[in-house]
Formats: structure tokens, C-alpha cells, sequence
């Protein structure tokens, strides 16, 4: 259970520095808010693991 945790944390942290990496190279608006959008999805997700660890 707590290598799946870690696992899916990574996996999460992963993702946010991704799209903070896609973020810094040019973009249509478009492609910017869905990053944009996934970024803060992969951030709650990875606030709602934090949490149910406590």
C-alpha cells in the first residue's frame, strides 16, 4: 500500500514539473489553459493524496 502511495505521488510530481516545463515554451491560448488546467488537477490530486496519508 505505501508503494502504491509513493508511486502515485511521484507519478503526480512528475506531472506538475511536466506542464510547469510546457508552460515555459510558447503556446496557443488554447493549449496554455488546458495545460493550465491539467497542472492545477495534478496539484489537487496530489494535495488530496497528502491528506489521506494524515
Amino acid at each position: 500500500m505505501i508503494d502504491e502511495k509513493l508511486a502515485r505521488r511521484r507519478a503526480h510530481e512528475n506531472n506538475i514539473a511536466r506542464y510547469r516545463r510546457l508552460l515555459q515554451t510558447r503556446l496557443s491560448d488554447v493549449e496554455r489553459h488546458f495545460i493550465e488546467s491539467r497542472l492545477a488537477e495534478e496539484q489537487t490530486a496530489l494535495s488530496m493524496l497528502a491528506l489521506a496519508r494524515s
